[in-house]
This record gives C-alpha cells, sequence and structure tokens, in this order.
C-alpha cells in the first residue's frame, strides 16, 4: 500500500498516522486496566500498532516507504535540544556533590557496552560464527541508549553496509522497555514489601494519575514560560526554530565530512550535539539563555521522543528478527541478567542516600528509557524529594561526551575490525572509574543486606 513515489503530502500522511495511533495508545492506556497496571506508554503501544497494521505487518496503513527515516532524523533533533535545556556546571561541582552517582551511571554504561559485546564476541559468535561482529552490542544500543541511539547506531551500520542493525537494535530497545516496566514493577512491589523503599510502604498507595496519565486540575503544572511576545514570534517556534537550525547544520557537516571522507560516517545526531553545545556557549556569553526556556525545551524533546519510540517499533522488519531469533534471545537473556546486576549491586556500594530510589531510576533508564526511569522513580518517590532527577542531571553532563563518542565510534570500529580493542579500552576505563571511587571512598563496604 506504500506509495514509491515520495511528497510532502507522503510525510503528511505519515506523521498524521502516527500521531493518530498516538492519541489511540493514549486513550487504551485511559480505559483499559491492564495496559496502566503495566505502566505501558501510548508511544510504544502505537508503535506496536503501526508495526502490526503497517507495511512491516497486514499492510493496512498507508505509510511510505520512508517510515524507517524519521527516526534517524527525530533523534538528531532531540541531541540537538539536549544542551540548550542543561544548566551550567563545573567539574568541581560534580566531584563535590555527585561524584559517586557520576561512577555509578559512568560504570553502568561501560560495563554493559563491553560485557554484553564480548558475549557477542566470545560467546555468540562461536555459536553463529557468521553473526556480525557488533551483534552483542545491539544489547545497549537498544537497552542503555533506547530507541534513539539504535535509530543512531541502525543508520551509522547501515551507511557502513550492514542493513540489518536498526532492526535489531530497534528490537532491543522495545523489549528493553517492556521489561523495565514489568521488572521494575516487581522490583518496586518487592523493595516496598522488604523495606527497601524511603517514602512508600504499600503499591497500592499510587495516585491514579500515575496509572491514568491524566492529571488531575489541582495537581497540574506550567509546561513552560513564553520568552518572546507572540506579536513578534511564538514562543514555542523560536525555540523550534532554534532546535531545527542546530540539527539541521548537525545534518550538513555529517553530510559534509561523508563527501570528503565516504568510510568516516560521523552520525547526524552526534554533529547535532556538538553544534548544540556551541549554541549554547555563545547563548552563555551573549545572554541569550535568559529567553530559551528549559522546560519548553524539555516539551520539544519529548514531543520528538514520543515520535521516535512509535516511529522506531513500527519500522521494526521482522523478517529480521526471525532471522536472528535464536541469538538475540540469548542475548536479551544475557543483557537481562547484565542489566540487573550492574544496576543493583553497584547501586548498593555506589548510593549512599536513597539506594533504591536511585537504583530504579537507573534500571528504568538502562534498560528502556529515561522516561521509564522517571516513571518507576516517581512510584517510589511521588514527592521527589529523593532528589534523584537533579542529581543525575548534574553526573550526567560529563558522561554524555563518553556516550557521544561510544555511539559515534563503535560502527567505524567494528567494521574496520577494531571491535574488540574498542571493548577492551571501554573495560578499562571502568576498571579505572573503580581505583577512583575506591580512593575517593565512594564504596560502602558493608552495604545493607536485604
Amino acid at each position: 500500500m506504500n506509495s514509491l513515489i515520495y511528497d510532502p503530502w507522503s510525510l503528511f500522511t505519515d506523521f498524521g498516522i502516527i500521531f493518530g495511533l498516538l492519541l489511540l495508545g493514549k486513550l487504551i492506556r485511559v480505559k483499559v486496566r491492564f495496559v496502566q497496571q503495566l505502566f505501558i506508554p501510548p508511544c510504544l503501544i502505537a508503535g506496536f500498532l503501526g508495526l502490526t497494521l503497517g507495511p512491516n505487518g497486514f499492510g493496512l496503513l498507508p505509510f511510505s516507504n520512508y517510515l524507517g527515516t524519521y527516526s534517524a532524523i527525530l533523534i538528531a533533533i532531540v541531541f540537538a535540544s539536549i544542551p540548550l535545556a542543561s544548566p551550567k556546571f563545573t567539574f568541581k561541582e560534580v566531584k563535590g556533590r555527585v561524584g559517586s552517582i557520576w561512577a555509578y551511571a559512568q560504570l553502568g554504561m561501560l560495563l554493559q557496552w563491553s560485557i554484553a559485546g564480548f558475549f557477542g564476541l566470545f560467546v555468540l559468535n562461536i555459536i553463529w560464527p557468521n553473526l556480525n561482529s557488533a551483534f552483542g552490542i545491539m544489547l545497549p544500543t537498544g537497552f542503555y541508549g533506547g530507541h534513539g541511539t539504535a535509530a543512531a547506531m541502525g543508520s551509522a551500520f547501515e551507511g557502513l553496509g550492514w542493513d540489518e542493525a536498526k532492526s535489531l537494535g530497534m528490537t532491543t530497545a522495545t523489549i528493553g522497555i517492556i521489561l523495565s516496566i514489568i521488572g521494575g514493577l516487581i522490583l518496586v512491589k518487592r523493595a516496598a514489601r522488604k523495606g527497601d523503599t524511603e517514602f512508600i510502604k504499600d503499591f497500592s498507595e499510587l495516585p491514579n494519575e500515575l496509572r491514568t496519565g491524566l492529571i488531575p486540575k489541582e495537581k497540574r503544572e506550567a509546561a513552560g514560560f513564553s520568552t518572546t511576545s507572540s506579536i513578534s514570534i511564538d514562543s514555542l517556534a523560536f525555540h523550534l526554530a532554534i532546535v531545527f537550525l542546530i540539527a539541521f547544520i548537525g545534518y550538513l557537516i555529517s553530510q559534509g565530512v561523508k563527501s570528503y571522507a565516504p568510510k568516516l560516517e560521523l552520525p547526524v545526531f552526534s554533529c547535532a550535539f556538538i553544534i548544540g553545545l556551541i549554541f549554547k556557549k555563545i547563548f552563555d556569553k551573549f545572554n541569550v539563555t535568559d529567553y530559551i526556556c528549559p522546560n519548553q525545551i524539555s516539551r520539544l524533546s519529548g514531543t520528538f521522543t514520543d515520535l521516535l519510540v512509535a516511529f522506531g517499533v513500527a519500522s521494526i522488519k521482522l523478517n529480521i528478527v526471525l532471522k536472528y531469533a535464536f541469538p538475540l534471545i540469548l542475548l536479551i537473556i544475557f543483557g537481562t541478567i547484565l542489566a540487573w546486576s550492574v544496576t543493583f549491586f553497584l547501586g548498593r556500594r555506589l548510593l549512599k542516600n536513597y539506594w533504591f530510589e536511585r537504583s530504579i531510576f537507573a534500571w528504568g533508564w538502562w534498560t528502556g528509557t529515561m522516561a521509564m526511569g522517571i516513571a518507576l522513580l516517581r512510584i517510589v518517590d511521588p514527592k521527589m524529594r529523593s532528589k534523584t532527577l537533579e542529581d543525575y542531571a548534574l553526573a550526567y553532563l560529563p558522561i554524555a561526551p563518553v556516550e557521544i563518542l561510544i555511539i559515534t565510534f563503535a560502527p567505524i570500529l567494528f567494521v574496520n575490525g577494531f571491535g574488540g580493542w574498542f571493548l577492551s579500552i571501554l573495560l578499562i576505563m571502568a576498571i579505572v572509574i573503580l581505583i577512583i571511587a575506591h580512593k575517593m571512598s565512594w564504596i560502602i563496604k558493608n552495604p545493607k543486606k536485604t
């Protein structure tokens, strides 16, 4: 049903359908109790509906042939917005206030990437010799990275000759979201029963708006402030223009590098993030930052992320998933055990205050998305008294460049035969951080037993 001719009306049709599916997903979340109990986000429901009814399923929805391209564009826009909503920070502040959280979060990233990658190289590739050497890193691509990273890595591998990477990454990301929700709820119930939670004692205490996603009038908060007069330019249009311009410049740089060095595939989102950092510095210097509302930027980023997940899931090619079903199942089982071990073993030993609240946020983030982490955090800390989000936001600022470098160079190094060296460097970095944590007395020697 999808047309071979792509024009502006094809774009309009694709987005019209996906927005319709998002609204249908929201209706299902509000009305279906089972979906509420599992906290399944509407964007994921929309993606499953698009996958089932779209060209990769029954072919009932007239999506265009470019369904899989949107996620790569949307992740560039999301990463373009990240620096604009970031506060000013110094590394001294990070060390003094959230050093142990930085070590915990950085280790979570490095260990998931390195250990899962080695599992692919030295276990899965021995059982199935024809597997791509980068098959193992499809686990952290989807679990730690989410649909955005899956889109970025998939596009990079596609440009380097491995067309199946995007569908594999989108599959692990989708399974990761489901795991983050279902596994997270089980862990929360168990922790509440054992007394590990600081702010809730009974899972049934959860407010209804967390289940339905509909906020009552008395609990609603402002989504942002207008920083420009609508008589000149609407405030939302102003913020949207800045984000799109940054992403577009990132795209031009990526294409420019590719034209001069075809083997160097710099992802658009990486370039957009760097341009965003440059714009942020310029805006800070000339006080333009005073007219950028972080809440509006965050709302735009959230909107594009919802679209990214919906398009990403809908674009999964089921024939590829079935082709790699057995190694994919083994990878996901191993990855689930790895994610659980890293999250809670390290959480007990590096998080001195509110260890479970901060660990369950990490679980949601490291298996699903940051939004899933926030959802689980709100369950165990409804009033946000643990300051988890503020501390993670500060700790993540020096982590973000490391993540960008990993995602940018992983495809290039694996395609050129340096995957093992790449994973070894990540593992060595993790060991160095453990040594630093020990030297700084961040490690709890006798964590609480439960």
